[in-house]
């Protein structure tokens, strides 16, 4: 970067001001360092400029005491009868705000349980051809290689092209022996948001499944599962709808749940008690919830798509959208590598920075700014939050202009 670019950019940082010190309880911002209302509801806004909710989001308020008192309840022994209550309610919430039928959600662990009750359900043949990019969390490539380990399934993985995979170039790699094509909706990697309607088309025309990881998705835009045509879809709460780890919700289309067998079976999996100890299963996409579930991480669930419903999908993506354009730009402005293809719609942003590591490390950590440092250190990637305002993504950019 120029020393006249760098002055220009510090200028005006300068200029626009570093944020106040951010809302606590009792205390409202105003509008503009808060225009959804909602950094009162997160205490973290406080300590540091957290910029890192695609590693792991804060709760809010509404989920930790929910928590809390699910807490009270199994210390006191009372309300037992409640968590089923809970577990239901969240199933209901997650199917409203997402576009999916009660009946298509199954509450599970995480959100590579999702992807290995689907393979298991698959009658894979030698010969058979996953397809799936270097875009993908690490979970899928391990699954994966097993697979083709055991099962002679061969794996197809499509490269990147300037961050992002096409839906043309998953068609070079389909043909009539593709079972599965499977995507993180958001990479992980630089937040490449994919089409899924093009690739449920894609995968549908040649008979075979598609299969979305929403971790990175879920909580940070407006979606309706029918409408993706997608098969199925996993996530969890420990990201962006600001839960806790431990309760995963998946998405089964309906068409699928008749033929889809459990590859684990237990007493959750009992739909109704039969003579002679015998019994019929589940015919929803519960019967994957072959055990008792993490009731604590139900209750942080259930109350955080409660809150996510309150403050609205619609208003998160449009307020945390114009935030990671800045932040993008930004980061071209300093001169960095940007990783994050432009025009993408998620709230993740990813760029290769080109300073040592453990200085870059030191720096952020005395400035109290949170991102993830990926891939040996070299590529930092920042998560915009519905709770972070344009004060933080200038605070991240003011610390990075000292050493780019």
């Amino acid at each position: 970067m120029s020393a006249m670019n760098r002055r220009r950019f510090l200028e005006t940082t300068a200029a626009a001001g570093l944020a106040a010190l951010p809302a606590t309880r009792g205390f409202t911002a105003p509008a503009d360092e808060d225009p959804l209302g909602v950094r009162a509801d997160f205490p973290v806004t406080a300590e540091q400029t957290y910029l890192n909710s695609s590693a792991v989001g804060p709760m809010s308020r509404a989920a930790r005491d929910a928590v809390a008192a699910y807490a009270d309840e199994k210390m006191l022994l009372r309300g037992g009868r409640s968590r089923g209550e809970t577990k239901e309610r969240a199933r209901m919430r997650f199917a409203e705000l997402f576009g999916a039928d009660k009946d298509e959600v199954a509450m599970l662990y995480s959100t590579s349980d999702g992807e290995n009750v689907v393979v298991n359900a698959m009658d894979w043949k030698e010969g058979d051809n996953v397809v799936l990019d270097e875009l993908h969390f690490t979970t899928s490539f391990v699954l994966y290689r097993e697979l083709e380990r055991r099962k002679g399934v061969e794996l197809r993985i499509v490269k990147p092209k300037d961050g992002r995979v096409p839906t043309e170039d998953f068609a070079a790699r389909v043909d009539k022996k593709t079972r599965l094509l499977t995507v993180a909706w958001v990479s992980n990697r630089n937040g490449y948001r994919y089409d899924l309607p093009s690739l449920a088309e894609l995968a549908h025309d040649s008979g075979a499944y598609l299969y979305a990881d929403g971790v990175q998705a879920f909580g940070t835009f407006p979606t309706n599962l029918h409408e993706e045509g997608v098969d199925f879809a996993c996530g969890n709460g420990y990201k962006w709808l600001f839960a806790d780890f431990g309760c995963a919700p998946m998405y089964v289309k309906k068409d699928h749940l008749e033929w889809m067998e459990s590859d684990r079976i237990g007493h959750g999996s009992i739909g109704e008690n039969l003579p002679d100890l015998r019994f019929e299963l589940k015919k929803t996409a519960a019967k994957f919830e072959y055990a008792t579930s993490a009731y604590a991480s139900v209750a942080a669930m259930d109350a955080a798509l409660g809150y996510l419903k309150g403050v609205g999908l619609d208003r998160i993506e449009k307020h945390t959208a114009s935030l990671t354009a800045e932040l993008r730009a930004g980061a071209d402005k300093l001169g960095f590598d940007v990783f994050t293809p432009p025009n993408n719609a998620s709230s993740i942003v990813s760029f290769h920075h080109g300073v040592g590591p453990d200085h870059l490390r030191k720096v952020l950590a005395k400035e109290k700014v949170a991102v993830t440092l990926r891939e040996g250190g070299k590529l930092l990637r920042a998560g915009v939050a519905m709770f972070n305002n344009r004060s933080d993504v200038e605070r991240l950019l003011s610390v990075l202009s000292t050493v780019a």
